[in-house]
């Protein structure tokens, strides 16, 4: 176990930025959350998962809904907390410590401000290794786990336990339901997982991934160096274009945000299109009908100069970007994992196939 270290917290939010694949909305506000509880001598115990007892009991931790609410609705832990505590009373037992969802965007950093606030450890890794939009598509549920019993709470004094569901997809369609009436944003807390399940199921080292892709991109801005280059070279990830946002179109629906944006090439990618689909992160990237990039490989859009990543929920015309694929954890593209976040689960009528594969269908891999 070890403390992270005050400097470690901006770069864990430019990485799960980037790892967030424009969704999850970009961390800036629990950064700010983290650095003024590390002003009162806060500090967040980072556990690497081959140090958690196998009979260890961990709690699963996310914001759910539309990332597009909390440009009105600043977030918090507060809720997070009430889903532990009710979760908590409802096994019987307390946790040994807490751990994300997904390290994409602010749901890598709620952990960490609800193990200040409950003084439990976090645990670096997730069950995604990226953002995804839903509660079926994690390593837990491709794995079999089940996702229920499920807690949710609000800001006001709303809490409910999902006790059963059928199947990981029933235990989204109903926490979805309960979050659209709350708002469309709560915090959430998954069915309870034993230490030994972590080790076997989740995508470990995480949270210490995120920092070092933060890492990366804090050097290359020191030396006046590309990030955008930096990041490629940090993940073995693939430019798709460099150029400006031409046209978004955006709805919240659902708890989601949807929609496409449209991107137009410039300097060697002059003459260029590329249209992104996002359904809360981007999933599909497509030039002249052939597609370069989809999940559950992640595809990011960066601003172009800093290296920072753009959310899909405030990326808007005339910003100058790059966008990159990036490779997705094993267990995402293994069959199940297809079959849980592949193309088809997203409403797509082409199955998939690993981004670096595609190169000269348009974008071409160039670190």
């Amino acid at each position: 176990m070890r403390e992270i270290e005050a400097d470690e917290l901006e770069a864990l939010a430019i990485g799960a930025g980037v790892l967030g694949t424009g969704g999850g909305n970009h961390p800036h506000l629990e950064l700010m959350c983290a650095q003024e509880a590390y002003a009162r001598g806060k500090r967040v115990r980072m556990l690497d998962p081959a140090e958690l007892d196998d009979d260890a009991r961990v709690a699963v931790l996310a914001f759910m809904g539309a990332p597009l609410v909390t440009k009105e609705r600043l977030p918090e832990p507060v809720s997070a907390c009430r889903a532990v505590r009710l979760m908590e009373a409802h096994v019987g037992r307390r946790f040994d410590a807490v751990m994300s969802v997904e390290i994409g965007g602010e749901n890598a950093f709620l952990p960490l401000l609800v193990g200040m606030e409950l003084d439990l450890p976090v645990v670096d890794a997730d069950v995604m290794g990226r953002a995804f939009p839903e509660v079926q598509m994690t390593s837990f549920a491709i794995r079999g786990l089940p996702m229920a019993p499920f807690a949710i709470a609000d800001i006001r004094d709303n809490a409910l336990i999902i006790a059963h569901a059928e199947n990981a997809g029933w235990t989204e369609r109903l926490g979805r339901r309960a979050v659209v009436e709350l708002g469309s944003i709560a915090g959430t807390c998954g069915a309870p997982r034993t230490g030994a399940e972590v080790k076997a199921h989740a995508i470990l080292g995480s949270t210490s991934r995120a920092i070092r892709l933060g890492r990366a991109v804090e050097r290359a801005r020191r030396a006046h160096a590309d990030p955008v280059a930096a990041i490629l070279a940090a993940e073995s990830g693939a430019l798709l274009l460099r150029g400006k946002v031409e046209d978004v179109s955006r709805r919240m629906a659902e708890g989601f945000v949807r929609g496409q944006a449209r991107l137009g090439g410039t300097g060697t990618d002059a003459g260029r299109t590329l249209l992104i689909d996002f359904q809360n992160e981007f999933s599909a990237a497509r030039e002249d009908g052939a597609v370069l990039a989809s999940v559950p490989d992640l595809i990011t859009i960066l601003d172009a100069v800093t290296g920072e990543a753009i959310g899909a929920e405030v990326i808007r015309y005339g910003q100058r970007v790059a966008v990159i694929a990036l490779p997705a954890d094993p267990i995402m593209t293994s069959p199940a994992g297809l079959a849980a976040v592949g193309p088809r689960a997203f409403g797509f009528d082409f199955d998939y196939t690993p981004f670096a594969r595609r190169a000269g269908a348009g974008g071409e891999a160039r670190p």
